[in-house]
């Protein structure tokens, strides 16, 4: 089986990794002309594929030639008013249609859950709607390839592992919320869940993905600060003003998947730059 992936990035690159080893044909884009030859020299048939919104690239047409689709474009609706995005997917579900994929991953965020607390951990059959939606503009994007191939939905939560350190983004700094549990995933789980579906045939699905544990903030700062030598946070904010919101990861492990890092204080990381 050939599969596509749309993003060749933190976890399109080990997800490529992971089908060519179990035998997968795998081509892959990158928004970057320059990493394209270097992919190459790692044994990942990488293409130069970006879309301004409208496609452009070099030989990306053999993006679409494949059984299987991942799509793994970020957003970045915190930065932009998401128009952008919208307009990116709209261009490659056209591609898509006229293409003969078959199967579509659609890599999504548990942001798109409420904000607000829950009862109960949100799960997949949760009604998430325009109205209530914490994130619009990835809500909408979910709903771009609906219908028009077998697709199924994955929604990360925090995607963290490797130089990515949630410890680091609070060194040092006051009023930071420790006490809530945490929604974390580490990076190559990330990518094994990706494959999982793919091997599984799990189509037609939402999952979560999310580590089973939900360990406190407060713990996981601490830890990587005493493990990497970064400066803990000066302070954290009153736990009365906390509000805890968690995602369920349950779903995925009920199809047999299992988690090499089910405990986010366990999750393996380095100052390095990783590829």
């Amino acid at each position: 089986m050939k599969v596509s992936i749309i993003g060749l990035g933190w976890i399109g690159l080990p997800l490529a990794r992971l089908l060519q080893e179990d035998g997968y044909k795998v081509v892959g884009s990158t928004t970057s002309s320059n990493k394209v030859a270097k992919l190459k020299e790692e044994g990942i048939n990488a293409l130069h594929f970006s879309l301004m919104p409208f496609p452009q690239g070099k030989g990306f047409q053999e993006l679409f030639s494949s059984e299987v689709l991942v799509v793994n474009i970020p957003p970045r609706s915190k930065s932009t008013d998401g128009r952008f995005y919208l307009e990116q997917l709209k261009f490659l579900q056209s591609m898509v249609e006229q293409s003969g994929i078959q199967k579509v991953i659609f890599v999504s965020s548990t942001g798109v859950y409420p904000e607000v607390a829950h009862d109960e951990a949100y799960r997949e059959d949760d009604v998430v709607t325009e109205e209530n939606t914490g994130n619009i503009i990835q809500f909408k994007g979910e709903g771009t390839f609906r219908g028009l191939k077998d697709l199924t939905i994955v929604r990360f939560g925090g995607l963290l592992g490797d130089n990515r350190i949630p410890g680091k983004y609070v060194a040092g700094k006051e009023g930071v919320a420790g006490h809530t549990r945490v929604n974390f995933i580490y990076r190559n789980d990330a990518a094994r869940l990706l494959h999982w579906i793919i091997k599984k045939e799990l189509w037609n699905e939402t999952f979560n993905g999310i580590a089973p544990i939900h360990t406190l903030r407060k713990d996981i700062y601490e830890k990587n600060a005493a493990d990497l030598g970064l400066q803990p946070p000066a302070s954290y904010a009153p736990v009365k003003e906390e509000v805890n919101r968690l995602i369920s990861g349950d779903k995925i492990c009920q199809t047999g998947f299992r988690f090499d890092f089910p405990d986010p204080l366990d999750f393996p990381y380095s100052l390095a730059e990783s590829v």
